[in-house]
């Protein structure tokens, strides 16, 4: 079997280049891997977008559409998502999955999925929802601005909690670096299961403070018990970003999972 082409779907904030540090040793690898630019995610930290504010279902409708171009082209795709993420890439799955496809003679298709300590809700719970169960003294600062695009007002105090694995100015710098966000993309309520449709996979980051290990694993058991099938879940020693903080480790992660898309 070929080798599966990978789609990186970034969390809240995240522009691309942000996942640089892992998309380009994979591909090193001879893998087929690209992260997207999220619709809800700005253009740069003191920039949204122009128009109405982009929601959740925006954010899957643009992933379904670039995991559809890869099948179309007869190519097996794993969606790996990260933190926010995880919200919009499940809710896109519907229809794409390679067995569905299949089944209307349709050529590749999604076969994985792989959740970087990301936020997996329940049908009808949003990542508001699930955030919601967080301990307060964890909880991100968040400001909007007057057009509705989220930003972080004190880069510090962000950073001590998503890349608390760096020192503060290493990680201020990191936060610096985040694009605006919009604020109704929180609020999108799942509506598809797609971790029904195919594997999951599951790097769980034990120190992470912004997605805490207890609701990691909660989701872990929801999927397994919403989908009858076990997770593969990996645990490592990292906080909220290890695209940035424990980048080998990921980037193993990514190829395992690519190499598990494959068996």
């Amino acid at each position: 079997m070929s080798k599966p082409s990978l789609l990186l779907i970034p969390g809240s904030f995240c522009p691309p280049e942000l996942y640089d540090q892992v998309v380009d040793p994979v591909i090193a690898r001879g893998y087929e891997i690209r992260a997207l630019h999220l619709p809800s995610v700005g253009l740069a930290a003191d920039k949204g977008r122009e128009g109405s504010l982009p929601t959740m279902y925006d954010d899957a409708a643009f992933i379904a559409q670039e995991a559809e171009k890869l099948a179309d082209q007869g190519k097996a795709v794993v969606l790996i998502a990260h933190s926010y993420g995880g919200v919009p890439t499940t809710q896109s799955v519907k229809g794409l999955a390679a067995s569905e496809r299949k089944k209307q003679g349709k050529p590749g298709g999604i076969v994985r999925l792989a959740y970087m300590t990301s936020l997996v809700p329940a049908v009808g719970v949003s990542a508001a929802g699930v955030l919601a169960e967080v301990p307060q003294e964890q909880k991100l600062d968040l400001k909007i601005d007057e057009t509705g695009w989220m930003y972080h007002d004190q880069p510090s105090a962000t950073a001590a909690i998503t890349v608390n694995h760096l020192t503060p100015a290493e990680g201020e710098a990191v936060i610096r670096r985040f694009a605006r966000h919009s604020s109704v993309s929180f609020g999108g309520e799942l509506t598809y299961p797609g971790y029904k449709d195919v594997p999951v996979s599951y790097l769980l980051c034990e120190d992470d403070l912004c997605i805490p290990p207890n609701i990691q694993k909660a989701e872990i058991d929801m999927i397994e018990k919403e989908s009858g099938n076990k997770v593969r879940v990996t645990r490592i020693p990292a906080d909220h970003c290890p695209n940035i903080t424990s980048t080998q480790e990921t980037i193993d992660w990514i190829v395992d999972v690519a190499e598990q898309a494959q068996a």
